[in-house]
């Protein structure tokens, strides 16, 4: 054990402790009378005083000293009861700190880093004791405030764990806590008076791995987008990384995954994941792998235990794995022996006499009169119990009932299951169907083929017919003698023996029983009686992209195979595929169903082979059959590892990845069907159906270490991919009972000279024999890390096609926009980290186009806006946010994709003068402003007084300028630049141009030019007041009143020498025709984009404000320091809510108090 450091003078020690091993800064030590085999004086003095000492006095007999170079004092940092303990202390020090010291530069530094690090493994050794006590750990109490004290995050980011270890920078470790939280990795160091803090997203890494470094053998890495992090000295390593891998997984799928994220409940609520989650969610889906069991399938134990294996007379050791709807067994020993028993073909469980012998039996009774015994059960009576009432709920579920005249047809060959026999019998019980009862519907029932297609469009063999005949016959032989001895229903003992006789290939006559019975299809088949002919109803005739998409494959499938030559079976067929698409609309149809189906339907009846694809698309090939086929890129990612692994000379001349990827896809979404002969493929498919994807790894491997040398000396991809495509054309089946099907690759067949053929049944044992390793488990493993690369991938790639089509059409230069999508994108994620969803808030959707993929709502907008416009206006900030979000809000869906928040960015920050003066004119008309606008309430709401001043201005130096001949030419320029085919923007009635105003007021807020721009923007608005009060009386006099009478008003064109809006006050309307209508008068102060930017553009200050170049760099490093901590803070309490919105209130009423003061007192001489 490690203890707590103390210093010891080792002069004083030397009679009683001798050196067993030393180094530059350790020494191992073993207690004199421990171990000695001679009878010295000394030792026998030591271990007599040893003996009489109280057992709490005693030394352990073994301990760990630091030492430092040069000084006298030493520290004991370990003991141990035995020389192993001892010795796994010293290599823990020597892989992880030996190397590592030799960094310090003076030896203070040195001792207190050790002294540090054995302290932090102490603390995490307790703090895993008293998790395993079950008890409340008041260290992970301590931790947990720590956590939330050192990195402010809201209470929704829950604590998982936390582990003592090293932060590496450059050569230099960094002492410090790692926390693991649902949404991030955290570290934490103070060290040698400096403070560390790091924050990594889950979603934010792209590669998890353990390495090694020049110091140590174990380091964990961590990749994000643009660095690379190293992690080390952990207690346990391997328990370190399997719990990132997890947290990375979920959180992944959760985020960027949505067909995962709708098929996995666990994935909904991540405020519920523990450690302990963590660990029975691995073991969960490990027993669905294992097993190949449905997705939805909980496993609720797993109990050591031996099972009583007749065929080798013993007990096999094991464990039991319960869990919904079944009962498993699986060999200590890989592949010694493994059962399945569906709680359906269950009749009793019953326990036994306890003996010495068979200590805590239980015997498991199924329907085919066979008995499976379990012996050395923890806890029988609650696991019987537990058992006992999962197995009533099942029959429930599925009332059976006896058929005793079935007895006797126990002993032939025939199989005996739901799935053989049309009145669904399985041995001597037999299933109340509804679609056979009477009294079930009286509609009638789609026609299915009654049997398999082979079956009918039977083919002759053309060569040795009564050879091929007769080795089938053979085979079948075995089979049938197998079954005697370990069992013919899904419930068989599945042994190594039974592994050799499926890689030898399955007879055609039992081929499609056999895959039902290792696929485990035969139990949904018989579960859900009449739910195919259902499904099939319900389908036809319906037509969609769906049907459209199938109707166009029909055709496609085994072309060369006369049973797809034909309606018979293009019909059967197409009632399989469209009945899973509208079983499963969110997997529908995907290319390549089609051929796998088609191929089930050759050696199964049409039912049989509807549900042989469920068991394909839904447990065994998990997530190749959705749009972005995740799965199938997955186990492609694997296949580079295992190639890497195994082959690596070939590994090494391939050095795009892709390159492989590309040859080899098709292999797993088809399973070799579309790139090998069909009777040859067929026993890749009866391995597939009983080894899973194992199968198709090993034989990968095995294809193309048999082309090796030939693909190391290939030129490019295309020829590799020859290469393959010709040796996998000339694979042969001599066992085969029918003919050779037409070559999928003909054009091969034409060489000059002939290719040498290649036998399955060889390539099978091959590839089980060199590659045949790899367990379920460390593929589990694999997918778990490669899921996160492959997840991480088309996240760049959404990425870098938002990016290419964005660029264009701004002027925000590349690196920029890419930190902008960087923000907007994490922006959506802290919603999701720490919100409850709000009803427009979606989950990241990757059905949607790229552009639409991530979007935000008001809220994320406003933050975003922020931190990140040039726009700010203090208190203000947030009402303008609020606006832009409207403008943009095209659709009026309530969310906004990344190219409108940059066009409107890039506006803002490169657009001409006149881009912006029209944008935040925009900005203040509707819809961006709207009656309800949270600013609307302002004192300025009710319109400005009037004056008839003229529009003359004294300068500080005597000068006079005349602002009406300056303004009447600048719009006569605007109107004659302006597009002819942009559409006209609505006037500003009064109220919206006071917000207007409000808005530049508070935007030159604490600029260095505040005084100047003020005294402009007074000005301006004097001059804006004048145009909207004459254009108001102008419109008032021109028809308003005359509208009473039914008189149109005429609207009169103002001519070249003069423009009604300048004219002068006494020739205005009279006030007896603003008398007479004063509410049409007063609703009619109006004044025009044109208008406001020709009043602008006369005050240079102003002019310099909206031309000045602005530096988004700036603005975004901050946004990227500071955007958490605006989510947090935002989170952080109601207090500071309610604070926060009295200072925006005070903060309003002085910018509307100030704002009036100075646009009612700007004409002021």
């Amino acid at each position: 054990m490690w203890l707590k450091p103390e210093e010891v003078l080792l002069k004083n020690a030397l009679k009683l402790w001798v050196t067993q091993k030393s180094s530059c800064y350790f020494i191992l030590q073993r207690r004199r009378g421990h171990g000695e085999g001679g009878g010295r004086l000394t030792g026998r003095l030591v271990g007599a005083l040893d003996a009489v000492l109280d057992s709490n006095a005693r030394v352990a007999p073994f301990r760990i000293l630091l030492q430092v170079p040069g000084s006298q004092v030493y520290s004991p940092i370990a003991c141990g009861a035995t020389l192993e303990e001892i010795n796994q202390h010293w290599d823990w020090l020597e892989q992880n700190l030996l190397h590592t010291l030799s960094v310090f530069d003076n030896k203070e530094d040195i001792a207190s880093f050790v002294k540090g690090k054995v302290k932090a493994l102490i603390a995490e050794e307790t703090s895993s004791r008293l998790a395993e006590q079950e008890e409340d750990p008041e260290k992970f109490r301590e931790a947990l405030v720590k956590f939330e004290a050192r990195f402010n995050f809201p209470e929704a980011e829950k604590l998982i764990t936390y582990y003592s270890c090293c932060c590496w920078k450059g050569r230099v470790p960094r002492q410090g806590w790692l926390y693991l939280s649902i949404n991030h990795l955290c570290f934490y160091s103070f060290f040698l008076g400096k403070e560390l803090k790091l924050v990594v997203p889950w979603v934010d890494i792209q590669k998890l791995e353990k390495t090694s470094n020049a110091f140590l053998t174990a380091t964990i890495r961590i990749t994000t987008h643009k660095k690379e992090r190293d992690f080390s000295m952990f207690l346990n390593l391997e328990e370190v990384f399997k719990i990132m891998e997890q947290l990375a997984d979920v959180t992944l799928r959760r985020l960027l995954d949505n067909e995962s994220f709708d098929l996995d409940p666990g994935l909904q609520e991540p405020s519920q994941i523990t450690k302990r989650d963590l660990e029975a969610r691995a073991q969960n889906e490990f027993f669905r792998a294992f097993f190949r069991l449905p997705r939805q399938e909980k496993l609720h134990a797993v109990v050591d235990c031996s099972l009583w294996t007749p065929f080798s007379r013993c007990h096999t050791v094991g464990q039991m794995f319960t869990s919904d709807s079944y009962i498993c067994f699986a060999s200590k020993e890989d592949g010694c022996c493994n059962v399945i028993l569906p709680l359906r073909e269950v009749v009793s469980i019953e326990k036994m006499e306890d003996t010495s012998l068979l200590p805590n039996p239980i015997i498991i009774s199924i329907r085919s009169k066979m008995a499976f015994q379990f012996i050395e059960l923890k806890d029988r009576d609650n696991l019987v119990e537990s058992l006992l009432v999962r197995l009533k709920q099942v029959h429930a579920d599925h009332p059976v009932h006896y058929d005793t005249s079935q007895d006797d047809d126990m002993m032939s060959p025939v199989f005996h299951s739901t799935s053989m026999c049309s009145d669904h019998k399985f041995g001597n019980l037999e299933m109340v169907s509804s679609q056979n009862s009477e009294g079930s519907g009286t509609e009638k029932s789609p026609r299915l083929h009654p049997e398999a297609l082979r079956a009918v469009f039977q083919q002759s063999a053309s060569q040795s017919p009564d050879l091929r005949m007769s080795r089938e016959q053979i085979k079948t032989s075995l089979w049938n003698d197998h079954f005697v001895e370990y069992g013919r229903t899904v419930c068989m003992f599945r042994t190594e023996k039974i592994r050799k006789l499926v890689a030898m290939g399955i007879p055609e006559s039992l081929r499609g029983r056999l895959w039902l019975l290792f696929s485990d299809a035969v139990t949904d088949l018989a579960s859900h009686p009449g739910y195919y002919g259902h499904l099939v109803e319900e389908s036809m005739g319906k037509c969609c992209l769906v049907t459209e998409e199938i109707e166009r494959d029909l055709h496609r499938s085994l072309p060369e195979h006369p049973a797809f030559q034909n309606e018979t079976g293009i019909a059967a067929l197409r009632r399989v595929l469209t009945a899973y698409a509208h079983r499963n609309p969110k997997i529908g149809y995907c290319q390549s169903m089609n051929i796998l189906t088609s191929v089930l339907l050759l050696y199964t009846r049409e039912e049989e082979a509807f549900w042989l694809l469920v068991a394909l698309c839904e447990r065994m090939l998990p997530d190749y059959f959705n749009r972005r086929v995740i799965g199938a890129q997955v186990d492609q990612s694997v296949f580079e590892e295992l190639t890497r692994e195994h082959l690596p000379e070939l590994a090494e001349h391939l050095n795009d990845p892709s390159a492989l990827a590309s040859i080899s896809l098709s292999w797993f979404l088809t399973l070799f069907l579309s790139i090998m002969p069909l009777e040859s493929a067929v026993n890749v498919v009866d391995c597939f159906f009983y080894d899973g994807i194992k199968a198709i790894f090993q034989l990968g491997l095995a294809v193309l270490d048999a082309n090796t040398e030939d693909l190391c000396s290939s030129k490019d991809d295309g020829q590799a991919l020859m290469i393959l495509s010709r040796f996998l054309d000339h694979i042969k089946n001599e066992d085969s009972p029918g003919p050779p099907v037409g070559s999928h690759h003909a054009f091969f067949s034409d060489d000059q000279e002939p290719y040498p053929m290649t036998d399955i049944a060889d390539l099978i044992r091959d590839s089980y024999e060199k590659f045949g390793d790899q367990s379920v488990e460390q593929i589990e493993h694999m997918r778990c890390r490669h899921r996160i690369r492959v997840l991480q991938s088309h996240e760049e790639t959404t990425k870098q096609n938002v990016l290419r089509v964005v660029t264009p059409e701004v002027s925000i230069l590349p690196e920029d926009l890419e930190e902008l999508y960087d923000l907007f994108k994490r922006e959506h994620m802290l919603s999701c980290y720490w919100e409850q969803p709000r009803p427009v808030a979606l989950r990241h959707d990757p059905s949607r186009p790229y552009t639409e993929q991530y979007r935000i709502d008001a809220q994320q907008f406003a933050h975003l806006f922020q931190l990140v416009s040039p726009w700010t206006c203090g208190t203000h900030t947030e009402i303008l946010a609020g606006r832009t979000f409207r403008l943009l809000d095209d659709n009026v869906d309530h969310l906004i994709e990344f190219k409108a928040f940059v066009s409107c960015l890039d506006t803002m920050y490169n657009g001409e003068m006149s881009e912006k003066i029209k944008l935040l004119y925009r900005l203040h008309i509707p819809p961006a402003l709207t009656e309800n606008d949270q600013d609307s309430q302002s004192p300025l709401k009710n319109p400005l007084l009037s004056t008839s001043r003229p529009l003359v201005f004294g300068k500080p130096n005597g000068d006079a300028t005349d602002y009406q001949k300056q303004l009447k030419q600048m719009i006569k320029d605007l109107a004659k630049e302006k597009d002819k085919t942009e559409t006209e923007l609505p006037k500003m009635s009064q109220r919206e141009f006071i917000q207007f105003c409000k808005t530049l007021y508070s935007m030159f807020h604490e600029d260095p030019e505040e005084n100047d721009l003020y005294q402009a923007i007074a000005t301006v608005t004097t001059l804006l007041l004048q145009i909207g009060e004459v254009g108001q009386h102008s419109s008032s006099s021109s028809g308003s009143c005359f509208q009473e009478w039914g008189e149109e008003p005429q609207a009169s064109e103002p001519s070249a020498e003069q423009d009604s809006v300048f004219a002068d006050s006494d020739t205005g309307p009279t006030s007896q025709d603003s008398m007479a209508c004063p509410e049409q008068a007063e609703g009619n102060w109006t004044v025009s984009l044109e208008h406001i930017l020709a009043s602008l553009l006369t005050e240079e200050s102003l002019v310099n404000f909206f031309e000045k170049p602005l530096d988004i760099k700036s603005k975004l490093e901050n946004a990227k320091i500071n955007q958490y901590s605006l989510k947090t803070f935002e989170m952080s309490g109601q207090l500071q809510h309610e604070l926060k919105q009295d200072s925006s209130s005070l903060m309003r009423r002085a910018c509307d108090t100030k704002v009036q003061t100075t646009v009612s007192g700007a004409v002021s001489p």
